[in-house]
């Protein structure tokens, strides 16, 4: 009942070895404050679910997601969720080692959330000098445009300022969140998306 021979396997077999996808790792690693809704936009990308409780990160998340890329490239971002609390703790460092891309997150609704950007940006100097990763600016709590705090005006600035990649995002509706992700893995290795 088998037909194929060895040779028409081995044929099948060096045809598809004729264009081998690439296989890419990424770390990304989301900060910011407790609150700006870091776990809730990691399980909306991994498991596109969403939870209503706050339930704050003690430490470190993670969560993995693959996209296809242009080119034959699959690119699976390994995705570090640090808990809010983790801006002047010890382990940071550690989080943020090796990151390909740091992720920069806050909710358009709490200024305050906004504002601490600074101080996680300074840390992230610190701690990695002069050779930054991709840097992104995610605005959570697109879905609340109206409860709205910090203009895009603001954002917009921030993200020039310091050279980041800037998106608008709800872990809510899942507005933009795995749009937002592709093309932070296609920036992360130099891949070119045509516009969507």
């Amino acid at each position: 009942w088998w037909s194929q021979t060895e040779e028409q396997v081995l044929d099948a077999m060096s045809d598809s070895e004729d264009e081998p996808s690439q296989d890419k790792q990424l770390k990304v690693t989301l900060i910011g404050d407790g609150t700006a809704g870091k776990t809730s936009i990691c399980a909306k990308l991994s498991q596109n679910s969403f939870n209503k409780q706050y339930d704050q990160t003690l430490g470190l998340d993670f969560f993995l997601k693959r996209f296809e890329l242009p080119g034959n490239v699959v690119a699976t971002l390994q995705v570090w969720d640090i808990g809010g609390q983790q801006l002047g703790g010890g382990m940071l460092e550690t989080y943020l080692y090796g990151a390909n891309v740091i992720c920069l997150v806050y909710d358009m609704t709490n200024y305050s959330t906004f504002e601490n950007l600074q101080d996680w940006l300074s840390t992230v100097k610190k701690h990695l000098g002069e050779k930054l990763p991709h840097l992104a600016l995610l605005g959570n709590k697109s879905d609340l445009e109206h409860l709205r705090t910090v203009r895009r005006e603001k954002h917009t600035e921030f993200a020039a300022a310091n050279k980041m990649s800037s998106y608008f995002l709800s872990a809510r509706s899942g507005d933009n969140v795995n749009l937002c992700f592709q093309r932070i893995a296609a920036d992360a290795l130099n891949i070119r998306l045509s516009k969507q």
